[in-house]
């Protein structure tokens, strides 16, 4: 039986899970959480599949040695590549941000042609595609990769010139589609959604995964009472197997969240200790 005072682990491949994570403290204030950036293998999206899935396993089975509740693969990539082999292997449930990205768009869409922007792994996958098709076999889906966009947000570049002008040619090849719903299908591009939206005009509404996977780990967790009762007062830990003082920097300047905890982490390291006790 799983402690429902248990912490929530989120993970990404930087920076970009930490829309998901805060959202999730916002929504869910009773929660805790420990996140693992994992910056110093960044970015994902233009890895092997295997070394990808191997990444996520190793960060999930950290997981499971702190003894959190619930799993959240709050990166597109992993998710395309891991997260059924997470599910199946894993003690504890896990969940991904590409179901409920699709479910946003395909309600959001009047013209059933719905954009999809995402790492060039996530693309491949064609993930996106098979989940939207699931809900409305009728839609018509574009997708394009968009590798430009991990780097910009982990160097801190969320808007100005420089990106809008990246943004602009990244994406015309979609804009000639003529889609009413364009899916950010990377965490990351949340980050970017200014300049992104600045290109795409105001007739093309963006689908942020963020609010719809929060709004599913509330609905998971209190449909099995796992939901934190409040009993215990919730505390939020933020891993990076990078540099402490950006994802610092992230949280304070970007993310409105002083004093929060920051810790290095060496996953195999931190998995050998584990193995050992």
């Amino acid at each position: 039986m799983l402690n429902s005072n248990a912490p929530i682990g989120v993970f990404d491949s930087g920076i970009g899970g930490l829309t998901v994570a805060t959202e999730i403290i916002r929504a869910l204030p009773n929660e805790s959480i420990i996140y693992v950036g994992d910056h110093a293998r960044c970015p994902y999206g233009e890895k092997h599949a295997d070394e990808v899935r191997r990444y996520a396993v190793e960060i999930c089975n950290y997981f499971c040695a702190l003894g959190v509740k619930l799993i959240v693969i709050a990166c597109n990539t992993a998710t395309a590549v891991a997260l059924r082999y997470l599910q199946m292997h894993l003690p504890i449930p896990v969940l991904g941000v590409v179901k409920p990205g699709a479910e946003a768009a395909v309600s959001h869409s009047i013209s059933k042609r719905i954009g999809v922007i995402g790492t060039p792994l996530t693309i491949e996958s064609c993930i996106y595609t098979q989940a939207v098709h699931q809900l409305l076999p009728e839609a018509i889906v574009h997708s394009q990769a968009c590798p430009a966009f991990v780097p910009l947000v982990e160097a801190g570049k969320w808007d100005g010139a420089e990106v809008e002008s990246i943004v602009r040619q990244s994406l015309e090849p979609l804009l000639e589609k003529k889609i009413d719903t364009l899916i950010l299908g990377c965490t990351h591009y949340p980050l970017l959604e200014k300049s992104i939206q600045k290109v795409i005009g105001p007739s093309i509404q963006t689908i942020s995964s963020a609010r719809s996977v929060t709004q599913l780990v509330h609905s998971f967790l209190s449909e099995r009472e796992m939901l934190a009762n409040g009993t215990s007062e919730s505390r939020h830990m933020f891993y990076t197997t990078g540099q402490e003082s950006f994802m610092n920097t992230v949280l304070q300047s970007w993310f409105g969240l002083s004093g929060a905890t920051v810790a290095h982490l060496d996953i195999h390291e931190s998995l050998q200790s584990i193995s050992n006790l």
